[in-house]
């Protein structure tokens, strides 16, 4: 499928949707059951990262039938390494053996600043974008976990592509499906983090801060594709692009884990306002088309985000300081236009270079077409380290 038809078929799903409705299943759970499910509690109650604070189950969308879902609320870590809680879905197949049922960390790619863009919400109304990825998981019998990251909540607060809020909120995903109890999943299960795009970056951060963060894990294995490892190289060249608007976003995101970023300071009113309006209404496909091909020199009055409080947490959130333990896929497009080629090419050999077991694959296609081809050789990946066959590399 080229990157028109996969966004022409985004356009007509975004367009057709009715609006997101309230919670509409109260079966089960400690609730609430309306948008206020979202909001984390003040204060955060006392526990450990991955510590269930609430849950309810969920619709699952076009597989409701076929598995057991819940929505979860848990205790993780943002980049500041302060207490968070953040929201995501856990789905275990109806016929899965929940005792030995391996864990598979599905890390979802952008789904935009706004509070209905929520990946739990839309996997809850059918409208998961990743649905093709996710049901290969749930077909092959592995219970999934989807982290929503931190801040989507009815007042929105997102973190995009700040790898070390996403890491815990990956692995602590993985922490509180062991620990719902509803679940009933094993503590010892194999773990594998899958990604692609915001997701990759997601995985990857995961698999860099697992050794130290959660080394309880049965982590196995780590796919990651279209990797922002290097967020100057990756949204620098965005400006004036097709992409534009992950560039924005990934300035909200960045000053919303970090507070002394300051980027109203020197936004212009008409920043400002497209800002705004981006956290109010923008999705995956918005931030496509409504932002495509604009330019920073529009929102800002001057060029605060190179500055040094910038360019210094932009480098904390650079992979390859870390180098993950466990065996690795590492795939991205050549004429990937959103996640650029070079970047995740250095990661590669930067990982190579630290003896990490990696299988590194390119693929003559661009960033969005990727999303559902790259299917395939992950799913392969993912069944070969959950069965223990011994990793190769072609470093």
């Amino acid at each position: 499928m080229t990157a028109r038809r996969v966004l022409a078929a985004l356009a007509a799903l975004v367009l057709c949707l009715p609006p997101v409705p309230a919670f509409a299943a109260p079966g089960g759970g400690t609730g609430p059951f309306d948008d206020s499910f979202y909001t984390p509690p003040s204060p955060l109650p006392a526990g450990k990262p991955g510590d269930v604070i609430r849950w309810r189950t969920s619709n699952a969308g076009p597989r409701k039938a076929s598995v057991d879902a819940w929505q979860v609320m848990y205790l993780s870590t943002n980049a500041l390494g302060q207490p968070d809680a953040v929201t995501g879905t856990v789905l275990v197949p109806k016929n899965a053996d929940r005792a030995t049922a391996p864990i598979v960390s599905f890390d979802p790619g952008t789904h935009g600043p706004a509070f209905d863009c929520t990946p739990s919400k839309m996997i809850d109304i059918g409208a998961f974008y990743e649905q093709p990825g996710l049901d290969d998981l749930l077909d092959a019998g592995y219970a999934v976990t989807v982290p929503d990251y931190e801040g989507y909540q009815p007042a929105p607060k997102t973190t995009y592509v700040v790898g070390r809020s996403e890491g815990p909120a990956v692995i602590d995903g993985v922490r509180a499906a062991q620990r719902l109890t509803a679940a009933g999943l094993s503590s010892t299960s194999k773990v594998v983090f899958r990604g692609y795009s915001q997701g990759g970056g997601a995985a990857a951060w995961a698999g860099e801060l697992q050794p130290a963060y959660a080394p309880e894990l049965n982590l196995v294995g780590i796919a990651a594709g279209g990797v922002p490892s290097d967020l100057i190289q990756v949204t620098l060249q965005l400006d004036g692009k097709f992409g534009f608007g992950v560039f924005a976003y990934a300035l909200l995101g960045l000053d919303q884990a970090y507070p002394e970023l300051q980027l109203d300071a020197f936004l212009s009113d008409n920043g400002r306002a497209k800002l705004a309006e981006m956290k109010q209404s923008a999705c995956t496909f918005e931030l496509l088309t409504t932002y495509a091909n604009q330019k920073i020199a529009d929102y800002t009055a001057g060029p605060g985000y190179i500055k040094p409080a910038w360019v210094a947490r932009l480098n904390e959130n650079k992979l390859g300081g870390s180098p993950p333990k466990v065996p690795l896929f590492l795939y991205h497009a050549t004429g990937d236009q959103l996640v650029q080629f070079a970047q995740a090419d250095t990661l590669h050999k930067t990982y190579c270079a630290a003896g990490v077991k990696q299988t590194w694959k390119t693929y003559d296609t661009d960033h969005i077409t990727l999303v559902y081809t790259g299917n395939a050789d992950v799913l392969a990946f993912v069944k070969d380290r959950i069965a223990g066959k011994p990793a190769t590399s072609n470093c």
